[in-house]
């Protein structure tokens, strides 16, 4: 996949922006990145727009910045110029998708039917706008166009929340989520530039879904393991079911049958998108161990643990 696409995969949620005073973009896009979601779709429906793609590009470029409601190959040329790294539109118009390829540009057009995706597919994207998402059916009409479609992947925006964003981020074919409602128009007029980052972060902490998995204890060897792991069951009626490197007492405790990493153990965290969750706590300073990354037949990772210990105890993040 495409190095931009890749980081849009990521980040997860693309806020859509349409902005009228371009003085506001710099702060804008700080708290967009305070918050978590450093990227940003900026509209060519304001006249503000291009500028403020400018703006960013050039003051924040820690974000990565698009346009969006680009209709024309003029505004093609301007959003280039302005510094946004992908282009977006509502619609597909096969001409404009092939001016921007000629350009060198990333194109995202706006996608409803299974013949506008073919002919998307047909010009090499691989990536496309769905949109308006929930008036075009939704998570649903996009599972039911999975079958013939296994190369494509969607961006739906239109109709997408806090509601109903894992109901999207949780199939295998979303890239993205595109979305408006961190970046209210009034929001963005009265420079409350603390509750955008508020909403941000809800989003995001909602997106990765970080809950307890399971504790795992170092046991010295396969008998002890074996013991802890029938004393826990008995005392708590838990099931006993026995795998090749350990044993788990119901579906919250494993006994290792030999140590492994964590002077004590391990505590394993559940989040929606290992993936995910590894860049947004990469970008707050958290380090991970490289060698640990276990990935599925997608190359999805699977599960991955923190460089550092506490108390005693390895962290590591699993797929849910």
């Amino acid at each position: 996949m495409n190095e931009i696409l890749q980081t849009i995969s990521r980040i997860g949620i693309v806020p859509v922006i349409a902005i009228e005073d371009a003085d506001k973009a710099v702060p804008l896009a700080r708290a967009l990145a305070e918050g978590g979601l450093p990227a940003a779709e900026v509209t060519f429906r304001t006249a503000a727009g291009e500028e403020a793609i400018r703006r960013i590009a050039a003051e924040v470029p820690d974000v990565l910045v698009g346009a969006g409601t680009v209709l024309t190959k003029e505004q093609v040329d301007r959003a280039l110029d302005a510094g946004a790294k992908f282009i977006v539109s509502p619609g597909f118009n096969p001409e404009i998708v092939k001016y921007g390829i000629s350009k060198g540009a990333l194109m995202l057009p706006g996608t409803a039917t299974g013949g506008e995706m073919e002919q998307a597919m047909a010009l090499g994207l691989e990536v496309v706008k769905f949109f308006p998402a929930e008036q075009n059916g939704g998570v649903e009409k996009l599972k039911a166009l999975a079958g013939p479609y296994r190369n494509l992947r969607w961006m739906p925006t239109g109709g997408v929340n806090t509601k109903n964003m894992l109901d999207y981020l949780s199939f295998d074919q979303i890239v993205a989520c595109g979305g408006t409602w961190m970046v209210k128009k009034d929001l963005i007029e009265g420079e409350r530039w603390e509750e955008i980052t508020r909403i941000c972060k809800d989003a995001v902490k909602t997106m990765l879904g970080f809950t307890l998995h399971h504790v795992g204890f170092n046991c010295a060897n396969e008998q002890e393991a074996q013991e802890t792991a029938q004393t826990l069951c008995a005392i708590f009626g838990l099931e006993y079911k026995a795998g090749n490197s350990s044993i788990f007492a119901g579906k919250a405790v494993e006994c290792m049958k030999q140590p492994y990493l964590g002077k004590n153990g391990h505590i394993a965290i559940g989040t929606n998108s290992v993936d995910r969750a590894v860049y947004h706590l990469s970008r707050r300073g958290v380090a991970f161990d490289e060698s640990t990354r276990k990935t599925d037949a997608k190359g999805k990772t699977t599960t991955i643990y923190l460089k550092n210990e506490l108390s005693g105890f390895a962290i590591h993040l699993v797929q849910k």
